[in-house]
């Protein structure tokens, strides 16, 4: 299958952003592509205080309107992340929207950015966010997909059982910054990639030096060896590649790392 991977700075606004977005699906489709994937806060910029002013519910305008492109252009569409509203809590989300415009999957942010890091990125997702608590697949032609949102992707027994339930391919919707992004960004994609023999697909806005939250960009996929196969530098750009998912059980068979776990001394325990 082909995917493509959309790192474009974001806008101020939710329209602003979706009129661009609306562009670049028309742009990537021409290129074949199966399926797409924003950054993390496509609509908004990623701060607090944008967080809470465009909090939007699922049947939101930005929202129906990505599942009306999706179904329009025959199109799996993973939308990145949104500020997401239900009841008094704002939830970091990330809807699946399949060929047919259906929702088909929804990922609530599970592990908050805070962060203080001395000379660097200060950042407190809780003071807007409240937390995600499950795990999410969905299932496409190719195989089970996991999903995931940015600082998910650094606790190893998560994304651990997401392989455990089947996903061969993890999408990532992200938003590494100045101070994590030269250090972390690559070598944790490696890392969880080699650890559970998948794919990890990461989504990042471009760069935007005006803005108050300064990303990494460097939208990456790593195959399941442990490769980096494709990544942007910073700037805006689109990244499409092809995933053979059946390297995934040709490197399992090879090096069958799930089958050698000693269960019998350590496990992972869901309780959900």
């Amino acid at each position: 299958m082909k995917i493509s991977l959309i790192q474009l700075k974001i806008g101020k606004t939710p329209e602003e952003n979706l009129e661009r977005i609306k562009q670049i699906l028309y742009q990537v489709k021409k290129k074949g592509t199966d399926m797409v994937v924003l950054p993390e806060m496509c609509a908004c910029p990623y701060e607090n205080k944008a967080f809470v002013q465009y909090a939007m519910k699922q049947e939101s305008h930005f929202l129906k309107k990505l599942a009306q492109i999706a179904k329009e252009l025959q199109i799996y569409l993973v939308a990145g992340s949104v500020p997401e509203r239900e009841g008094s809590n704002i939830y970091n989300t990330s809807f699946v929207f399949d060929v047919r415009g259906r929702q088909i999957a929804r990922h609530r942010k599970v592990h908050l950015f805070d962060v203080n890091i001395e000379g660097g990125q200060t950042f407190m997702e809780s003071d807007t966010f409240a937390a995600g608590d499950s795990l999410t697949t969905f299932d496409t032609p190719w195989g089970i997909f996991g999903l995931i949102i940015c600082y998910d992707i650094r606790f190893p027994e998560y994304v651990r059982l997401l392989a455990l339930r089947g996903a061969k391919v993890v999408i990532t919707p992200a938003a590494f910054n100045m101070s994590t992004g030269p250090c972390h960004w690559e070598l944790t994609f490696k890392a969880r990639a080699l650890d559970n023999q998948i794919f990890m697909v990461g989504c990042a806005a471009a760069r935007d030096l005006e803005s108050s939250y300064h990303s990494w960009g460097h939208s990456i996929l790593t195959d399941p060896w442990g490769n980096v196969l494709e990544q942007l530098d910073e700037n805006e750009g689109i990244l499409t590649a092809k995933i053979d998912l059946s390297k995934v059980d040709k490197i399992r068979k090879e090096l069958p790392l799930l089958l050698h776990r000693r269960n019998d001394l350590y496990n992972i325990n869901l309780k959900r």
